[in-house]
């Protein structure tokens, strides 16, 4: 009897802020009722914290720092493991991928005006946990044959 492994899809994303308290919050194409912290699928054999970085960039051309996992979040329906940052601007403009996303903006984002762009009970959830939380959940990447720790993110926030 042969094992197989579960066939599951793991998708990361980030509440990135920048220096005047901006969330960076974009649109896609098939989710056009609601806005959405950016990020994407964690290619095979990709660092979560690398996944986020390169979905960020590609999406929207900025660049950001990830300081820590505030949430991590299961979709039944499609097996998708939903892994969230909180992350920090570091440098870009803007430039949206037309075929990543539909729009891209920082907004000013608070718990009264929320709803005004998140449609989306469990982006709401998400954003909600991300512009709460007051720790990280510590991360590692590490490689095997030897051990060997590649990155580790514990930040306090």
């Amino acid at each position: 009897m042969t094992h197989q492994h579960p066939k599951h899809i793991i998708a990361v994303s980030a509440f990135i802020t920048n220096e005047q308290g901006k969330v960076l919050l974009v649109k896609t194409h098939w989710r056009k009722d609601t806005w959405e912290c950016p990020g994407g699928q964690v290619e095979e054999g990709e660092a979560l914290d690398q996944a986020v970085i390169r979905e960020v960039f590609e999406e929207t051309g900025v660049v950001i720092k990830p300081l820590g996992i505030t949430g991590v979040y299961y979709n039944v329906t499609k097996q998708l493991l939903s892994v969230v940052f909180k992350a920090i601007y570091i440098s870009g403009e803007i430039e949206i991928q037309p075929e990543e996303i539909k729009e891209a903006t920082f907004v000013k984002l608070t718990t009264d005006n929320m709803e005004e762009y998140i449609t989306r009970p469990n982006m709401i959830s998400r954003t909600l946990d991300s512009m709460n939380a007051e720790h990280f959940i510590p991360y590692e990447t590490f490689e095997v044959g030897p051990y060997n720790l590649l990155g580790r993110l514990e930040n306090l926030v």
